[in-house]
């Protein structure tokens, strides 16, 4: 059984990233153009909202033991912003890279019909995320019910002149992927 202090990390941890990747508004906080929150407004706007504590130490350790890598800091760590998965338009400088031949895409069965149809697309947010392996493809998809992997056709997309990113957690990242690229598994 999980203690109480991992379970309030675990729920600490969610609300900074919805605050840094969709609402920072909600505690009062503003991103640079980059995505960058300056830190110690974010921890005294967790502080202020109510149900959170957060202090320097605990944001540190989330940070580093968060198994998605989902948040990065500046070099002083003054600064603090989600790597990838924003719903607000934000520049996290990217940089344009080249995948392997095949990357993966986990969804839920739910939305295969939808994407049979149009293809990957970012829907809410700013990129469509893609794997490197089909064990972690898989898991992503089952966090939307039963699992459905679809294999992409990275070379051929790249041939094609779509462009490619890899985010600082190694999540690569594409504005589209149309059915053309994509294998149902």
């Amino acid at each position: 059984m999980r203690n109480r202090r991992a379970d309030s990390k675990t729920k600490t941890s969610r609300f900074i990233s919805m605050i840094l990747r969709h609402k920072p508004e909600t505690i009062g906080i503003t991103l640079d153009e980059h995505g960058w929150a300056d830190v110690q407004e974010l921890i005294d706007g967790i502080n202020h909202s109510g149900g959170h504590f957060l202090d320097m130490e605990l944001l540190e350790e989330i940070v580093r033991t968060d198994e998605k890598q989902r948040y990065s800091f500046n070099e002083d760590h003054t600064l603090i912003r989600a790597n990838q998965g924003h719903s607000i338009p934000v520049d996290v400088e990217l940089e344009k890279r080249t995948p392997s031949d095949i990357l993966w895409h986990g969804t839920g069965e739910k939305y295969v019909d939808s994407i049979d149809v149009q293809g990957l697309i970012p829907k809410s947010r700013l990129y469509v995320h893609l794997s490197t392996d089909r064990e972690t493809a898989k898991k992503v998809g089952s966090r939307h019910g039963r699992p459905v992997i679809y294999e992409i056709d990275c070379r051929q997309m790249a041939e094609d002149g779509y462009p490619f990113f890899e985010s600082a957690n190694h999540i690569w990242l594409t504005k589209e992927v149309p059915m053309k690229y994509l294998k149902k598994e």
